[in-house]
């Protein structure tokens, strides 16, 4: 492989490669996030649960429990959507990586 056409190749991945690195900081951020909607979610679902007054249990959903739900399935969503796209943007390292493989494995001929 010539050695333009390697160093264009690199180039490339370092760039998809920091693509990537945004894609993990936020998808750990989304992460962390969708943690505490869980727990808040689980938490004000048991209390409703545990809960008689249907004046109370009308006020905790509307305060809190359908806000942590809605908030807690965005996350979700959110997540799926990072998750691929950390799979797209890896084919590419992988394609990248595969072709210059290739290449070099092949012996160099001149005429």
């Amino acid at each position: 492989m010539e050695e333009y056409i390697k160093k264009s190749l690199d180039d490339w991945k370092l760039e998809i490669c920091a693509l990537l690195d945004e894609i993990d900081k936020e998808y750990d951020k989304v992460k962390k996030e969708l943690r505490i909607y869980s727990y808040k979610f689980s938490i004000t679902k048991q209390v409703i649960q545990s809960t008689v007054n249907d004046e109370i249990i009308r006020d905790i959903r509307e305060l809190y429990h359908t806000p942590f739900e809605q908030r807690f399935n965005e996350l979700k969503a959110d997540i799926q959507d990072l998750e691929e796209k950390k799979k797209v943007f890896q084919m590419f390292v992988d394609k990248i990586d595969k072709v210059k493989g290739k290449e070099s494995d092949k012996p160099h001929v001149t005429v």
